[in-house]
């Protein structure tokens, strides 16, 4: 959600390059989510700008017919909060002596506002980030250097932020600070950088230092070359660990896919492998977690707390650890669960999935239970994030990055962490297990090797404006995960349910051109999923039901009524492991919907990669 970058180079770097790398990292970020952006830089004793409302090619067509240069600059891409998305309410905000860019939210800003304008000053935007600019301002003209200037204005702020300063007076300097929005450090011979993301300083950086919470960061070009300061909330200076970058380039590439989230659809079999290999080993028969210290047999139980995709993970989970390896568990929707009061159980172990790791829901939940003195335990994709860094314990995820907004192979992958997890809280050495994981690259790649069959089936779901997705058992979360999918991709209201609630309201709603798509591997559940299935087609719904070839038998020997009916064919997987399965066949149903419809598949409108404000 937004996303910043930082550039300070030498004076051996062209002033005419620097806008252009502020452009190229930009578009690095696209798939946080925005809908204006903008780039300022300090050039002639002047800081001069410009933003776009819509999609960066606004901005590089605008850039392109207004050229600006420099050798110090900052880029923004904003995804609205405080005000609409147009050109005034877009990043960078500067007066004559200050810019700034920002993610977060300044919980405060109207109330500073009201002082500032009490003192005179004007405000051009509705965003709550002005505030900053006028306050670091107002602190100069005191005659307090950029750094005080700077932690001043922080006392004042509440809210979580990161925030990149530029300054007139000073041409040679950039400040950057954060409070729970993320943001790294990167350095070259030649530059220095800041971003909200790694993967914006992909192939630029050598080494990449994490900003803690609190941390002001003061990047610099002297006499004696380029340097960075580190001081924390206290504005007393500190070290911090620099680590080699280790982002491929292949990262930010679609190859040759037509979209990142198909690119990322396709790469679930690798990460499946790899996932599952540090699990069991390459001809393993037991789950190895070496680098978890819990003792399973203090918990109590488990509460999983998450958002979105993440939260149907946890759902999954939710059947595993209770069905299969008895381990009584509760899942929290992250954003509700710190406002019930909840009685916390410190025998219990509480889980946090993220797949950013930034989440700010997810990170205030991990707070709240922390205060408490609870044991935590994080899942997520990107080791040096906030919520990696302050639980207890992490279970990295190996997916590698995903730049499609709509999470794919992110969700694949904390299903195996969460399904080693289940078996390694039981103790469980199930070989007959660890052989059924073995089988999932496989059988994920049939799935992929039918691209023709989704185009055709998912045109009735791209013809319809709702939709239905049923599921019992282990597959009801992955229903709610299908009906996500198609609502993020291609703005097509779409509802998951337990196929057993049908009766007790969705019915309503079937009627001939509503599609239900019907999760039903042949399993302990299948019959009564195949009974509400028939239900619907006897109301003439368009339904789609996803099984394998003993459940496709079935359909044909029960079913009589087929004019309405498609049918996909899935490889034959165990109960267990089945959500591997159906999963990615919703992610190719959803991703061909929207294809059909003609939508932004990799950047969904008003969605955001990692959402970071409350």
């Amino acid at each position: 959600m937004c996303g910043i970058l930082g550039i300070l180079s030498s004076q051996s770097v062209s002033e005419n390059l620097l806008p252009e790398k502020l452009l190229e990292g930009l578009s690095r970020l696209e798939y946080r989510g925005y809908d204006s952006a903008g780039i300022a830089t300090v050039h002639d004793s002047k800081i001069d700008r410009r933003r776009a409302a819509g999609k960066l090619k606004n901005l590089k067509a605008l850039v392109n017919d207004n050229p600006l240069k420099g050798t110090i600059g900052i880029g923004h891409t904003r995804w609205a909060t405080h005000g609409a998305a147009n050109i005034t309410n877009a990043h960078p905000h500067s007066s004559p002596d200050v810019a700034v860019v920002h993610n977060g939210i300044i919980e405060n800003f109207s109330v500073l506002k009201q002082s500032l304008q009490a003192k005179g000053v004007t405000f051009e935007s509705e965003t709550d980030t002005e505030v900053v600019v006028h306050l670091i301002a107002d602190f100069l003209k005191n005659k307090l250097s950029p750094l005080q200037a700077v932690q001043q204005t922080l006392q004042q702020l509440q809210g979580a932020f990161a925030l990149v300063i530029l300054f007139r007076d000073y041409p040679s300097l950039m400040i950057a600070t954060r409070r729970g929005s993320p943001l790294v450090v990167g350095c070259h011979q030649d530059e220095l950088f800041v971003a909200s993301d790694a993967l914006a300083l992909v192939g630029w950086v050598r080494q990449l230092c994490y900003l803690d919470e609190g941390d002001v960061a003061v990047l610099e070009k002297t006499e004696t070359g380029l340097s960075t300061h580190l001081y924390n909330s206290d504005a007393q200076p500190v070290e911090r660990i620099w680590r080699p970058s280790q982002l491929s380039a292949a990262a930010v590439t679609k190859a040759d896919y037509s979209h990142f989230m198909l690119k990322e659809i396709f790469e679930q079999p690798a990460v499946l492998s790899d996932s599952i290999q540090s699990l069991i080993g390459v001809e393993g028969t037991a789950i190895d977690l070496p680098d978890l210290k819990l003792d399973p047999g203090s918990i109590s139980q488990v509460f999983i707390i998450a958002c979105g995709t993440s939260y149907y993970a946890g759902l999954v989970a939710k059947y595993w650890f209770e069905k299969y390896f008895q381990v009584p568990t509760q899942v929290e929707i992250a954003s509700e669960f710190r406002y019930r009061q909840p009685c916390l159980d410190k025998k219990a172990l509480y889980l946090f999935l993220s797949q950013s790791g930034e989440t700010i829901d997810t990170l205030a939940a991990l707070s709240l239970v922390k205060q408490n003195n609870c044991k935590t335990l994080a899942i997520v994709n990107v080791p040096e994030s906030s919520i990696a860094r302050q639980s207890d314990q992490v279970f990295h995820t190996l997916a590698g990055p995903e730049i499609g907004v709509a999470s794919t192979k992110a969700f694949t992958a904390q299903l195996v962490n969460l399904l080693g997890l289940g078996l390694y809280l039981k103790g469980d050495h199930n070989q007959d297990l660890c052989q059924e994981l073995r089988l999932l690259p496989r059988l994920v790649s049939e799935v992929l090797n039918d691209q023709s069959t989704y185009q055709h089936v998912s045109l009735k779901l791209a013809q319809a404006q709702h939709a239905l997705y049923l599921g019992r058992g282990l597959q009801y979360p992955i229903a709610l995960e299908g009906a996500l999918k198609l609502k993020e991709l291609s703005y097509i209201h779409a509802e998951g349910y337990a196929a057993g609630e049908l009766k007790h309201g969705p019915i309503a709603l079937i009627d001939g051109q509503m599609p239900v798509v019907v999760l039903a591997p042949y399993d302990e559940w299948f019959e009564k999923t195949l009974s509400n299935m028939q239900e619907v087609l006897a109301r003439n719904a368009q339904v789609i039901i996803l099984t394998d070839e003993i459940g496709a038998e079935h359909v044909h020997r029960q079913v009589t009524n087929k004019s309405t009916l498609e049918m996909i064919v899935l490889p034959r997987v165990a109960s267990l492991t089945s959500p591997f399965v159906y999963t990615v066949a919703v992610q190719l149903l959803a991703y061909y919907a929207a294809l059909h419809k003609g939508t932004d598949i990799d950047q969904p409108r008003n969605l955001a990669k990692s959402v970071t404000v409350e």
